[in-house]
């Protein structure tokens, strides 16, 4: 004999609402700098719509979904479950609560508020005085994590940060000195292409002055199908010249310097900082100003460290390879940090560590 349990209405919700963030998850990063919402749509008990944010610009979670029912007088006798509060301003589409309201859906679930300051509480309080039943904070936390670039951006006013280097098992990030040329790689050809895949994910990638002079990166995206991040590089002297690939019209760059007579071209903008005084908070500041909701900071030790110095990152991605060196440059150090975890990589171990 079967036996079936009965739901309560919290696990019900639940249940929903874990829906709505496997669904968003799904628009992660092709959403940004828009946060990714999953939107779930029950009648009767039985999902009838869902949908996810589409790519920047385009229908919201909440009209996917609304979209995706077939029959759309069910609506009315329906339940909407939705893992971030639907907006109430006008931006790139129309309200989403304007065509809630209009579809007059009766009961709205949400996981969490929006931190955004043009809805954070307007768009549940619209559909409140509009006589919808609004029921929030359901999975709260997860909801957040689920757009934790979004929710860092909005609530600590900077990027989601996130620290990347390699590293060999002795714990070095390169040889003292170059025997050539060209770039000493201690990561494997899986790996580098990991980091290709990152950079058509997030919206920004940093390096440090060393790091462009001697490896000449172009930190765009070619070994992986994507587009190419914001570049962020540091020059306080104006060492970088135009030779650089750093400089290249492939991508957006943003050059971080002290010299104020430099001028932007059509995909340089230069920025001002002072690097004597907390200059990755400033960094942090500028990357902000420029809408960037996450940053993947991939320069030497000493850039790395400042970030690590300065307990400005949410998470670090760290290669660790089988080679030995015996000497070279250090790698960057954590005096303490939460949690982490690790993947095998062929020859290598990703290892991702939490503040």
């Amino acid at each position: 004999m079967f036996k079936y349990t009965v739901l309560s209405i919290l696990e019900e919700h639940e249940l929903y609402i874990s829906r709505c963030i496997q669904l968003g998850l799904q628009g992660t990063f092709s959403a940004l700098p828009n946060p990714s919402v999953g939107a779930v749509i029950v009648y009767n008990g039985k999902i009838i719509g869902e949908g996810y944010t589409s790519d920047y610009g385009g229908a919201h979670a909440e009209v996917n979904a609304i979209n995706s029912v077939k029959n759309q007088e069910l609506l009315k006798k329906s339940i909407l479950y939705v893992s971030l509060e639907p907006c109430s301003h006008f931006g790139k589409t129309p309200p989403c609560c304007d065509l809630i309201i209009e579809k007059k859906i009766p009961k709205v679930v949400i996981g969490t508020a929006d931190p955004f300051a043009k809805v954070c509480g307007t768009g549940i309080q619209k559909m409140r005085n509009s006589g919808i039943e609004v029921i929030t904070g359901v999975l709260e936390n997860e909801c957040q994590t689920s757009n934790k670039r979004f929710f860092t951006f909005h609530q600590k006013k900077r990027p989601y940060i996130i620290l990347k280097w390699a590293e060999t098992a002795d714990h070095f990030i390169a040889p003292l000195q170059k025997e050539s040329s060209s770039s000493y790689w201690i990561s494997n050809i899986y790996a580098q292409q990991n980091v290709h895949q990152w950079r058509s994910e997030e919206m920004a990638f940093l390096v440090g002055t060393n790091t462009v002079l001697d490896d000449n990166p172009s930190l765009t995206t070619r070994n992986w199908f994507g587009k190419n991040p914001v570049r962020v590089y540091l020059d306080r002297n104006g060492k970088i010249d135009n030779s650089f690939a750093v400089k290249d019209t492939s991508s957006q760059t943003i050059c971080i310097t002290n010299q104020t007579e430099l001028q932007n071209t059509n995909n340089v903008t230069y920025a001002f900082a002072d690097f004597d005084h907390n200059l990755p908070e400033q960094i942090c500041n500028i990357l902000y100003k420029n809408h960037l909701l996450s940053v993947v900071i991939e320069g030497g030790t000493k850039t790395l460290q400042s970030f690590i110095n300065a307990n400005l990152w949410d998470e670090a991605r760290i290669f660790i390879s089988d080679s030995i060196l015996k000497t070279g440059v250090k790698a960057p150090v954590f005096s303490s940090f939460s949690k982490s975890e690790t993947k095998i990589i062929y020859n290598n171990n990703l290892k991702t560590v939490y503040p």
